[in-house]
């Protein structure tokens, strides 16, 4: 009896070898996509790809040429079992080319397709890659005002940017600041600006709570009074500038942040909750060709926020043949978050909608809770994986979609954010002196193919 059940154990365990033996035979390894670049420095960097199923272990090969003939020692063949893997003591400013694959045993998947990196030329010197040039898909926009329309900030604006937005010259309070009196001298000059540098300009913003002038609060006249005044106002502004400004977020932040409402303005409280489709048929009577914009924060994380925005604007007046041409996420983030998911789940939502998408105000914080007296590497590295995940996201987006990525101001110390948080930031892609920092490099890592 005891030699008939070691005979039966013996038959099971070759039995359920052979399966798992037959098992592995049958499977397949997809190829890794390698996803991410990041830690980039003078001789060293990390690559990331994606988890494949049934992989033990994933092979890299790391050379000077596409081609792989040129292997860089002692990188020729690296074994890893972990989806990410970091190349250091590398050749200062060079290009390499790394691929990997995964790896059952004796079985191996297709390598993926080779991923190009240029190591810095040294540390602490980021690459002067101008954005506009790696944006083949979507313009590269910089919000400034007609102060900084000169020197330093001259040159880098040409080199970097084929976009400009006002940053706060072309609002209601400085265009129209007296009843009756229009004053379009500084958004004028930013137009002139654009035109000669060949660049696009876009307009912003024709109505926000925010820069509406006291009179316009305190107006005495009637609420018909008060429509035809703002009819008149909007036509007036877009007319005068048709043909140069390409586009206008025609409503600035309308939607409040308890629940998704319309938010409680002078113009909500005199011409109704329609008044935001009225200043849209307005502005495309006074331009039919001009893009047309509803521009807002916290879309990019806050769900309910969105739907408001989705429900109330974008739905509301695709069913009504209201003008929109497309939504603007503010993006001003924090090296935190919102997760890069996230992110590209609400972009979604309004892509699929079949309209433009523009991330209009992009800054991201590092040191939002004050914890911070001075930038550290660490929270530096932090903001370029930020940097870098948005464009990632918004390259990502289908084509019909794609309009403009557009950075909040040049350089840390011009930027609105330690103002209104009440203490030091460092939250663009330039610092004080006009250096290019890892945000920077963020921004161009995140538009690799």
């Amino acid at each position: 009896m005891k030699r008939i059940l070691i005979y039966l154990l013996s038959a099971l365990v070759v039995g359920l070898t052979g399966c798992v033996e037959n098992k592995e035979q049958e499977l397949t390894l997809s190829s890794p996509t390698i996803y991410k670049i990041s830690n980039l420095k003078a001789s060293s960097f990390t690559a990331d790809w994606n988890n494949i199923v049934n992989a033990q272990s994933y092979e890299l090969n790391l050379a000077t040429d596409e081609n792989f003939t040129n292997l860089v020692a002692p990188y020729e063949s690296v074994s890893t079992k972990e989806d990410f893997y970091h190349f250091e003591e590398l050749e200062n400013g060079q290009t390499f080319y790394v691929r990997v694959k995964a790896s059952l045993k004796e079985k191996s998947s297709e390598f993926s397709s080779a991923k190009s990196i240029t190591t810095l030329p040294a540390d602490g010197v980021e690459p002067d890659t101008p954005l506009k040039d790696v944006a083949t898909t979507f313009r590269v926009g910089m919000a400034t005002i007609v102060d900084r329309l000169n020197g330093t900030h001259d040159e880098i604006y040409k080199r970097e940017y084929n976009q400009i937005t006002a940053e706060w010259e072309m609002k209601m309070n400085i265009m129209y600041p007296e009843e009756g009196r229009y004053d379009f001298t500084l958004a004028d000059q930013l137009v002139e600006y654009a035109q000669n540098n060949g660049m696009e300009i876009h307009g912003h913003s024709l109505i926000w709570h925010a820069a509406t002038p006291s009179w316009v609060e305190n107006y005495s006249g009637t609420d018909e009074e008060f429509s035809d005044m703002v009819e008149d106002y909007i036509k007036t502004t877009v007319s005068r500038y048709k043909g140069k400004i390409i586009s206008w977020d025609v409503v600035n932040e309308a939607i409040d942040d308890a629940g998704g409402n319309y938010r409680n303005t002078v113009f909500l409280e005199r011409m109704g909750e329609d008044y935001i489709k009225k200043c849209f048929e307005w502005a495309r009577e006074a331009d039919p060709d001009c893009l047309l914009f509803y521009n807002d924060y916290n879309l990019c994380w806050d769900r309910t926020k969105l739907d408001g925005v989705i429900t109330k604007i974008v739905d509301n007046f695709q069913e009504n043949n209201v003008p929109l041409d497309g939504v603007g996420f503010q993006m001003h983030i924090g090296y935190n978050g919102p997760s890069k998911t996230i992110i590209a789940e609400h972009t979604k939502l309004i892509t699929d909608k079949g309209i433009l998408m523009h991330f209009s105000e992009l800054d991201v914080k590092i040191n939002p809770d004050n914890d911070l007296s001075v930038p550290t590497e660490e929270r530096e590295f932090a903001q370029k994986d930020k940097v870098r995940e948005v464009v990632e996201v918004y390259n990502a987006i289908p084509e019909s979609s794609k309009f403009a990525l557009t950075i909040w101001g040049l350089k840390d110390d011009e930027s609105w954010i330690p103002s209104v948080q009440g203490h030091e930031d460092w939250p663009l892609l330039y610092d004080k002196d006009f250096t290019i920092k890892k945000a920077h490099t963020g921004f161009l890592e995140g538009l690799q193919e």
